[in-house]
């Protein structure tokens, strides 16, 4: 899942330097939700 969220960040950053505003705010909101799943994910079985 970490994959997945880096691969989103760098199609964003990707999107914002050749100018797609609309593309690099989605990807990086995807980015972002991914990356909170798989931090909640790592904490629970850090718990368990």
């Amino acid at each position: 899942m970490l994959h997945w969220t880096l691969i989103f960040l760098v199609i964003a950053i990707i999107a914002a330097i050749l100018g797609f505003t609309r593309i690099a705010g989605a990807a990086s909101g995807i980015a972002k939700i991914l990356f909170l799943v798989f931090l909640v994910v790592w904490i629970v079985t850090l718990i368990l």
